[in-house]
């Protein structure tokens, strides 16, 4: 490794450091008023708005960014759930709690679903490849009857993750997840069927 080499290593980490900062900022600014300027957002990640703009040169690209860098935090929060190795129901669990963290945490751009970014389109149809193996496994596994149609089950388990984000409060995303996947695996009925 020659000394310019090293030179530019801490450049690369310290641009890259700015550029999480101005994405945290982003989505804590465009989720407390979505029509925020760039100069807000400079102000909220303490640089200067050149500074953003020298790395997103509109607001709708650093948008457009902000919900790529999010989608790849959902994606690495599937992952780490373990859907294809571990136990069906451990896994569904951690995947539901993972999921939810990063939801919470990344508000607007996980709101952001239609963006046109072909990344998050990648992101989104790989993520739910992977939901529809782990409910297949857990069918298989008797967690979900057999008679359940799985590509409604994991309509109805999205449904019930995205309506889990909308708790005003501040909440405990391991209770969260609890009640997410008893509610998907039970139901709300006392029982007996139609």
């Amino acid at each position: 490794m020659t000394q310019q080499d090293e030179v530019r290593r801490p450049r690369r980490a310290d641009a890259e450091r700015t550029v999480q900062a101005i994405l945290e900022a982003a989505e804590k600014v465009l989720s407390a008023d979505p029509t925020a300027s760039i100069e807000q957002i400079a102000a909220a990640a303490g640089v200067a708005r050149t500074t953003v703009h020298r790395r997103f040169a509109t607001r709708d690209v650093l948008i457009d960014e902000l919900t790529a860098w999010a989608a790849q935090r959902f994606r690495e929060a599937v992952r780490r759930g373990r859907p294809e190795t571990a136990p069906p129901l451990v896994a569904l669990y951690q995947v539901t709690a993972n999921v939810l963290d990063v939801k919470i945490s990344w508000g607007f751009a996980m709101s952001r679903t239609s963006s046109a970014d072909s990344r998050v389109a990648e992101v989104h149809d790989e993520v739910r490849e992977e939901c529809d193996r782990l409910f297949l496994r857990a069918r298989d596994a008797g967690v979900i009857r057999a008679d359940v149609d799985l590509d409604w089950a994991r309509r109805v388990y999205y449904a019930l993750i995205h309506e889990a984000t909308q708790i005003p409060e501040p909440v405990d995303t391991d209770a969260l997840a609890t009640l997410v996947v008893d509610t998907a695996l039970r139901g709300i009925g006392a029982g007996g069927g139609l």
